[in-house]
C-alpha cells in the first residue's frame, strides 16, 4: 500500500485550492478524495459573493460560461415575515451551478495529484494515518480536513461546531425576485433564501435541528401567504449540514500533521453561510504554510486576517438575527436602493399569520 505524504479529504474549493497549490510549489506525494458526484452533489443556494469573485480574480483565475447559471443577480431583496418590513439592497452575486463550479476547480489540480471518487467512512491515527473508504483504504503521513460542515476530521480530533440543517427545495419557476433573503423569528434564528435558477425556483434556509423539516415546512407556507403565491409542488428536496461559528476559539486550524480549511475550520460566514471565498483563501495559506518550518505557526499567523474578518461576521449575524434590530436597520433604510419593477412583496400581498 503507497503511504502518501497528505491526504486531502474533501475536494471542494477548499480541497481543490490547497492541493492545486501544493502540487506546484512542493514534491509531495498528494492523495484528494472526492465525495462528490452528479448523484450526490453538495447542497447550495450557488451564488458566487463579490469576495469570492476577488479571490478568484487575486489567484488570476477566469470563471468559465458552462459554470454560469440566468438570471445574474444585482439586488437582494429583505424581507422580515413577522415585521412587514421589505428592502432592497444593491449586491453582485454570479449565479452558478455550484457542482460545475467544483468540477471546474478540481480540474485545475495537476495530474500529479492523486485523485479518487469516494466517500471517507472512518480515519485512524496510528504510525500516520489510515483512512477508509468506500473504494478501499489509504494511508498518509498528514491529514487535511477539507470535509465541510460534517467534517469527519473535525470530529474525530477536534472539538465540533454549532451546526444548523440547511433544507432546501427546489419548484416550478415563480416569477418574483431573482434573489431574496427571508428573516422569520418564529421559525428560525437564522435567515432563509429564495433563489431563480435555470427556469426554476429556489426555497431553503438554516434550521435548529429538532423538528427542523416542520420548521421549514412552517416558514415555507407562512412565505407563501407573505408573498400571495404558492410555491407548488417540490421538485427536489434537499439537506444537509451547515456550520454556524459562535465564537472566535471555533476557528480551528488544527494540529501537527492534522490541518482544517474551509468550513471544517469554521470559515463560513455566520451571518450568510457564504464560505466559498473563506474556503479558496484558507486553502491556499494552508500551502503556502506547508513551505514553512513550522507549519501550524505560519497557518496560524497567515489566517490572522480571515479570522477577525469572519468574526466581525458573528457580531454582524448576532445584529440581523435580532428582531429589533433588524427591524431599526430595515426600517431606517439604510444603504436600501428602490427597485422600479413589480416587487417580490408589497402592501397589498402581505397578510401577517
Amino acid at each position: 500500500m503507497i503511504t502518501y505524504d497528505v491526504a486531502v479529504i474533501g475536494a471542494g474549493p477548499a480541497g481543490s485550492v490547497f492541493a492545486s497549490y501544493l502540487a506546484k510549489h512542493t514534491n509531495l506525494k498528494i492523495l484528494l478524495i472526492d465525495g462528490q458526484s452528479e448523484k450526490n452533489p453538495k447542497m447550495c443556494g450557488g451564488l458566487l459573493a463579490p469576495d469570492a469573485q476577488r479571490v478568484l480574480s487575486e489567484m488570476g483565475l477566469t470563471l468559465p460560461k458552462s459554470v454560469l447559471a440566468d438570471p445574474q443577480i444585482f439586488s437582494v431583496e429583505t424581507a422580515d415575515i413577522c415585521s412587514g418590513e421589505v428592502r432592497h439592497y444593491q449586491r453582485h452575486y454570479l449565479n452558478m451551478n455550484r457542482f460545475a463550479f467544483d468540477k471546474w476547480l478540481l480540474s485545475l489540480v495537476p495530474d500529479c495529484v492523486d485523485i479518487i471518487s469516494g466517500k471517507c467512512t472512518a480515519v485512524e491515527k496510528n504510525e500516520g494515518f489510515t483512512l477508509k473508504t468506500d473504494c478501499g483504504e489509504y494511508k498518509a503521513n498528514i491529514l487535511v480536513g477539507a470535509d465541510g460542515a460534517g467534517s469527519l476530521v473535525r470530529r474525530s480530533f477536534f472539538k465540533p461546531l454549532y451546526q444548523y440543517v440547511s433544507i432546501q427545495q427546489t419548484f416550478q419557476p415563480i416569477d418574483i425576485m431573482p434573489y431574496s433573503c427571508i428573516f422569520d423569528k418564529k421559525t428560525s434564528d437564522s435567515c432563509s433564501w429564495t433563489v431563480r435558477k435555470e427556469g426554476q425556483f429556489i426555497f431553503g434556509g438554516a434550521f435548529e435541528k429538532k423538528n427542523c423539516r416542520n420548521a421549514f415546512e412552517r416558514q415555507k407556507s407562512r412565505l407563501e401567504r407573505f408573498v400571495g403565491k404558492s410555491f407548488g409542488k417540490p421538485i427536489k428536496t434537499e439537506a444537509c449540514l451547515v456550520s454556524s461559528p459562535r465564537k472566535f476559539r471555533d476557528f480551528v486550524l488544527g494540529k501537527k500533521d492534522i490541518y482544517l480549511v474551509g468550513e471544517a475550520a469554521g470559515f463560513i460566514s455566520a451571518s450568510s453561510f457564504e464560505g466559498i471565498s473563506s474556503a479558496m483563501i484558507s486553502g491556499q495559506l494552508l500551502a503556502q504554510s506547508f513551505c514553512e518550518e513550522n507549519v501550524i505557526k505560519a497557518y496560524r499567523k497567515k489566517t490572522l486576517k480571515l479570522r477577525v474578518k469572519l468574526y466581525t461576521k458573528i457580531w454582524k449575524r448576532r445584529i440581523l438575527c435580532s428582531p429589533i434590530l433588524r427591524y431599526i436597520i430595515m426600517k431606517s433604510g439604510v444603504q436600501s436602493i428602490k427597485i422600479s419593477r413589480e416587487r417580490m412583496v408589497t402592501a397589498k400581498t402581505i397578510h401577517h399569520p
